[in-house]
């Protein structure tokens, strides 16, 4: 007998079909590509929609016909590679690249430094309150980027900070952080304070997966926890050190909420102090966002091409290490 033909019965004699085992394969196959529908549309709709519209609109601008009044006077134009040569040639946007290549010297070596060497001590078996410690430390991270950049912004103001007040009871110097070269360490320093603890986590988790009979034979062979650290921690966390750095290249790269904070605090800030800074004042302020979006398409294949580049160079010595 066929499925086509195999019935069953209910509770009052009816006969009803049972279902195809057919149909029922195909249903479950099925399954998982209905529940990825939500993710991508919602994909679609707040990503790769806005990135399409934003390289539609780099290569376009608009033409203004004689005073630019009336309803025909102003009509949007193929520009070609116009916007994209005019933002190669900007100064402006030039010098916010250098600006930032200073600050991400200063805050990706340092950041994380201090969170391998916090990692390295929590994951000590010597360390008291190490929950309190992990919190006290990650805790900044859960700061909003403003909330953060406008309390240390307060903190470097010479008229409330009680900094200040201790170093002139003191009679010591009262350097002002908002200007020239310190300016660089005070938005440094507000991008470590905040994103210390997140790569802190992340190094921390992978020394907690490192199995315990590593460090008992290397103790067995007379190592010293200094030796167990530099030789077998901190080689078998690299994945985590690489991708700590990956994120933090990035972050370096889209800086925008420091220094836009900080700038109605100081005049060394300008509109154009980094390159997202300049994206934005021209899209909102001048509303020139034809030229908006071919800078923000250049700064985001800039960052894809630095990041693939160091994760490539990363895995290409990850096998050469493996080989010897």
């Amino acid at each position: 007998m066929t499925s086509a033909h195999r019935k069953s019965y209910g509770a009052e004699g009816a006969p009803y079909a049972l279902p195809s085992p057919v149909g029922t394969r195909e249903r479950v196959r099925s399954a998982p590509y209905f529940f990825l529908v939500p993710a991508t549309v919602l994909f679609a709709l707040f990503f790769a929609l806005p990135i399409g519209y934003a390289l539609w609109l780099s290569f376009h601008k608009v033409k203004v016909s004689g005073l630019g009044l009336g309803a025909g006077a102003r009509k949007e134009v193929w520009a070609g590679l116009d916007n994209y040569t005019a933002a190669f040639t900007d100064s402006e946007l030039l010098d916010g690249a250098l600006r930032v290549l200073g600050y991400g010297c200063i805050v990706v070596p340092v950041m994380l430094g201090l969170a391998l060497v916090f990692a390295l001590m929590l994951d000590s078996d010597k360390v008291r309150l190490a929950p309190f410690t992990r919190l006290a430390i990650f805790l900044p991270y859960a700061i909003p980027g403003v909330v953060a950049a406008l309390l240390w912004g307060f903190l470097y103001l010479p008229d409330v900070s009680p900094f200040y007040f201790v170093l002139e009871r003191l009679g010591l110097p009262q350097p002002d952080l908002l200007d020239g070269g310190p300016l660089y360490l005070a938005l440094s320093n507000i991008a470590i304070w905040g994103g210390t603890g997140f790569n802190m986590i992340v190094i921390y988790t992978s020394l907690q997966a490192i199995p315990v009979e590593v460090y008992e034979a290397a103790k067995l062979d007379g190592a010293t926890p200094l030796q167990i650290a530099l030789r077998i921690k901190i080689p078998m966390v690299a994945p985590s050190l690489v991708l700590t750095f990956f994120f933090s290249i990035i972050a370096t790269l889209q800086v925008f909420n420091e220094p836009t904070t900080l700038k109605p605090l100081t005049n060394s800030v300008s509109t154009t102090w980094s390159p997202l800074m300049k994206v934005y004042r021209d899209a909102f302020g001048t509303g020139d966002i034809y030229s908006a979006a071919a800078q923000a398409v250049i700064i985001a294949i800039a960052t894809l091409l630095l990041s693939f580049g160091f994760l490539r160079a990363a895995n290409r010595r990850n096998k050469q290490g493996a080989a010897q």
